[in-house]
C-alpha cells in the first residue's frame, strides 16, 4: 500500500513507543477496537522490532510502521521485522537508498522549505513535517500550500486531541502523528479500555 493511501487510513496515526514487546498484541486490539487502522512504533527501545513483528503476524489488518527510521540498518531491521512502512523525523540520501533497496515505502520527515523541495525532487509527494509545533505550527504548514500545492504532510510533535482538529483543516494536510492516544505510561500499567476510549475519539476527528 502507497504512503498516501496509508495515510487516508485515518486522521490521527498513533506514535507509539513500547518498552515491552509483550504489550504489543494488547495495545494492537485496543486500537483496532477503537477504530485505528495504522501505528507508528519508534524504533526507540530495545523491544520495538519484536513488537513490529508481533503485530504483523498476528494482526495483520493493522498497518503499522516503523518510526525514527535514522540509518540503512533501521530500515533494514524494519523491513524483517515486517513492518508495512518507514517513518523518518528528518531524510538523508542513504535512508532514501535504504528504503528503495528494501522496496519498503517511507514516509521522510522534513522541516524545512528546502528540505521538503529536496524530498519533493526525489518524488515524495507525502511528508512527515517534524517537530511540527517546534517547527512552525499550523501557520507553517498553511503558508506552503501556494508555493507547494503538490505536497501533502503529516505533522507530528506536540499535537493534542485539542489542537488536532486545527491541523487537519488544513488542505494539505493528510493526517496527524500523536502519542496521546496510547502514551507508554497506559500501555505500561496496562490501560487499555482508556487507550480504546481515546482512539474512538480520535478517529471521529475529520481531515
Amino acid at each position: 500500500m502507497s504512503i498516501s493511501k496509508i495515510l487516508s487510513l485515518g486522521p490521527v496515526m498513533p506514535v507509539i513507543v513500547l518498552e515491552q514487546a509483550n504489550h504489543a498484541i494488547p495495545l494492537g486490539e485496543a486500537l483496532l477496537t477503537g477504530g485505528i487502522k495504522t501505528i507508528e512504533i519508534t524504533l526507540r527501545t530495545s523491544a520495538a522490532l519484536n513488537a513490529i513483528e508481533q503485530l504483523a503476524k498476528h494482526l495483520p489488518e493493522i498497518y503499522v510502521g516503523a518510526g525514527t527510521i535514522l540509518t540503512k540498518e533501521n530500515a533494514t531491521q524494519a523491513k524483517n521485522s515486517g513492518a508495512k512502512f518507514c517513518v523518518s523525523p528528518g531524510t538523508t540520501s542513504s535512508i532514501i537508498d535504504a528504503c528503495n533497496e528494501c522496496n519498503i515505502s517511507l514516509l521522510p520527515g522534513a522541516s524545512t522549505v528546502s528540505e521538503m523541495l529536496t524530498l519533493s525532487e526525489a518524488g515524495f509527494s507525502e511528508i512527515k513535517f517534524f517537530p511540527a509545533s517546534a517547527a512552525g505550527g499550523i501557520p507553517f504548514i498553511k503558508s506552503l500550500l501556494s508555493p507547494l500545492p503538490n505536497l501533502k504532510f503529516c505533522p507530528t510533535g506536540g499535537i493534542s486531541y485539542e489542537t488536532a482538529s486545527e491541523w487537519l483543516s488544513l488542505v494539505n494536510v493528510s493526517c496527524v502523528g500523536g502519542s496521546w492516544i496510547a502514551p507508554t505510561k497506559d500501555i505500561n500499567d496496562q490501560n487499555f479500555s482508556e487507550i480504546t476510549a481515546r482512539a474512538k475519539q480520535a478517529t471521529k476527528l475529520v481531515n
